[in-house]
Formats: structure tokens, sequence, C-alpha cells
């Protein structure tokens, strides 16, 4: 499924962000990578989402050389992947119901199935009585259960979240673990990146620690 060998990144004439990380995740795999801030945890999400390109080693993805793969296949790939990003990038000038359902629409999935799979992620998600509103009148709450709703709406093969749980409050990180947890019971991999270790033992997952460039495998407690 997910396969990162001997992975460098480097820029310019600085020191290295990642170094010689090798990681193998299998399909249906639930994975969690912590380290603090600045450690190289969003760069090392978006060389797997194929965001950024490192500097040595190999990517495959499903199977396919993603580093040699041409443009279509990239993209084709991508498809197979939701995002959840550290700065949201919600669309202002769509609405939420909008905003969830783009991955789908931009797939060519019809007008009826998209509302269907909207309106069950927003009724999941706490959303129903926002799904006009647009992105610049939620809470910070409600933008991070938007973005994770729009990660997941096409039921991606992989999913990379990227401090998912940064802008909000205990219960609705309560609420998002059990999202994450409820979809890959479903079958998706999964990647969650965070510096909050609390976070990370709420998931039954393997752990792995990223600092200075390198990644480990710590024990960081139990689930509580």
């Amino acid at each position: 499924m997910v396969r990162l060998d001997n992975i460098g990144r480097s820029y310019g004439a600085g020191a290295d962000v990642l170094r010689d990380v090798s990681l193998t995740l299998e399909p249906g795999e639930f994975c969690c990578v912590s380290g603090a801030s600045g450690a190289g945890k969003t760069i090392l999400l978006n060389i797997i989402a194929l965001a950024e390109q490192p500097s040595s080693g190999s990517v495959t993805l499903f199977d396919t050389d993603a580093l040699a793969a041409d443009r279509a296949m990239r993209a084709a790939l991508r498809r197979r992947i939701g995002i959840v990003f550290q700065d949201l990038r919600l669309l202002d000038h769509l609405s939420v119901g909008d905003n969830i359902g783009l991955p789908l629409r931009i797939a060519g999935v019809p007008e009826s199935e998209i509302r269907d799979h909207v309106n069950e992620l927003v009724d999941w998600l706490g959303l129903a009585h926002r799904i006009e509103a647009r992105p610049s009148i939620l809470s910070a709450s409600e933008r991070q259960r938007v973005a994770v709703a729009r990660a997941i709406v096409s039921r991606p093969d992989l999913l990379i979240a990227d401090e998912p749980t940064a802008r909000v409050d205990g219960e609705t990180a309560t609420t998002l673990a059990h999202v994450f947890e409820r979809l890959n019971g479903l079958g998706t991999t999964m990647v969650v990146a965070t510096h909050d270790v609390a976070l990370a033992r709420q998931f039954e997952c393997r752990h792995l620690h990223l600092e200075r460039g390198e990644l480990t495998s710590p024990e960081i407690g139990a689930r509580q």
C-alpha cells in the first residue's frame, strides 16, 4: 500500500529535514506519527501524498512507483488519497456542503449521490445546521470538521491527517478520533501526524516518532 525507502529531504545547504526515512504501511493499517512542531511531520505527509518530492529515496503507493509515474498516473494515485491539511484549505466562496462535496464533484459523481454522501457526513459530524454556511463564519472546531468531512467523503484508500485536532476542544477531538477509527474499520489506511501524544494514545494504532529527521518506534503508553 505505502512504502518509503531511504527518504531524504533537504533544502539548500541547511540540515536535512528527513534522513533515510523508511516506512511500510499495509492496507488497512493505522499509523500515528508524533513529533514536536517543526520536526518534519508535514513534509513527511506531503511526500506520502505526492505533494512534495523527496531529495532522495523512493515512494511506492498502491504497488506503483510514484516518483517515476507520469502526470496522469500521479493524478490517479492522488484521487485515492484523502488529506486533512494542517491549514485546512477550505474554499471561502463555497458553502460547507459544497466544500465537502468538492472531491466527488471533481470526480464526476452524480449530484444525487453527492448530496446523499454530504448529508450523511454533516449529520455524523454535527454540521447539518451549517450546510449552507460559508467557512468564514464557522468556529475553528466547525472548520476542522468540514475539512475532515471533505477528506473522507470519497472513502479514500489512504487518509492522511496533519494535526487534525489542533484547533478543536476535547469533545470534538474525541469525535474525530471515533470518525477515524470507524473509517479505518472500513479498510482505509490511516496516517495521522500529531505533536499531541495524548491524542495518539486514543488510537489503536502503530506509533512512530519523528525527531531530528529520523523515524523511530517509541513506547508512548497504552490507550486510556
